[in-house]
């Protein structure tokens, strides 16, 4: 595998001309070449679904699994080498549809990943059926007479679960993007980065003109310390804020266990641990 993460030579991409995955898929690649990340020091994990395709586009270790199922082998994987740099990326539906019951249990574990979310707020793949992200009152193919169900709020659920890192930003807006991306990656601990990004094939409302027109930039004033004010923020549906909503300094997963810690004594305990344990086979 070379160093060079854009060197993937002649490839077909499958999206959409004009989908905001491009825009995700080319920030995300000069984010990680700006921070030094090198290819063979990177994991990116899956689900099912456009969004899902991204580390096929990317020279890079990667694991493409279930739909809903791209944050248990990324803890899994940093688990295990905590040296890697671990994302795992996939849409609003596989994230926070399927993948629901895994967002709650790694925000409590607070593993070192950065879990980035291509939200379009429609099931791109599956040719337009409603998201957890649609607006209310949405119509599609399917909910022909509207959505009638309340959009899941992401962030403000993150936030209210204390996940340590908390973000949002616009396809759109690639400076900002890429800016909210490094943000998430040197985080130590796990990180949530929401990207609204247009479907112009399968959503026809929330498109480039529609998201900038509903977005504003969250200022310096903003402190993302206070978490009563990152979910006020964040429940915002008028306009929606982009920006570090929210950050909670607390241990990471693998700080909470010495199996990680390389001090002599904590080795030594280990292999004493380890001795003992092979003795009862014996």
């Amino acid at each position: 595998m070379t160093d060079n993460i854009f060197d993937l030579g002649d490839i077909d991409i499958s999206w959409c001309p004009g989908c905001g995955d491009f825009a995700i898929l080319r920030n995300l690649k000069e984010a990680l070449v700006e921070l030094n990340i090198k290819p063979k020091d990177l994991v990116i994990t899956s689900g099912i679904g456009q969004a899902a395709k991204l580390p096929q586009y990317l020279k890079c270790n990667y694991f493409n699994g279930l739909h809903g199922r791209s944050l248990p082998p990324a803890w899994a994987i940093k688990a295990t080498n905590p040296e890697l740099t671990v994302i795992t990326e996939s849409g609003d539906g596989c994230s926070y549809g399927e993948g629901g019951n895994h967002l709650i249990h790694t925000i409590r574990r607070n593993p070192n990943i950065t879990n980035i979310v291509h939200n379009n707020m429609i099931y791109g793949l599956t040719k337009g059926q409603a998201s957890p992200t649609s607006q209310f009152g949405m119509k599609t193919g399917v909910q022909v007479d509207g959505v009638i169900l309340t959009p899941f709020n992401p962030l403000s659920f993150a936030i209210g679960l204390e996940a340590s890192f908390v973000a949002r930003t616009f396809a759109g807006d690639q400076k900002h993007m890429k800016e909210m991306m490094k943000k998430a990656i040197q985080h130590e601990g796990y990180a949530l980065l929401d990207i609204l990004q247009p479907c112009v094939s399968f959503n026809k409302i929330n498109t480039y003109k529609w998201f900038k027109e509903h977005i504003y930039y969250l200022g310096e004033s903003h402190d993302p310390k206070d978490k009563l004010e990152a979910i006020k923020r964040a429940s915002e549906t008028d306009r929606f804020p982009l920006g570090v909503f929210y950050i909670k300094d607390k241990p990471t997963f693998e700080q909470n266990h010495d199996l990680y810690q390389k001090s002599d004594e904590v080795l030594y305990k280990r292999k004493r641990d380890l001795k003992k344990f092979a003795e009862k086979f014996f």
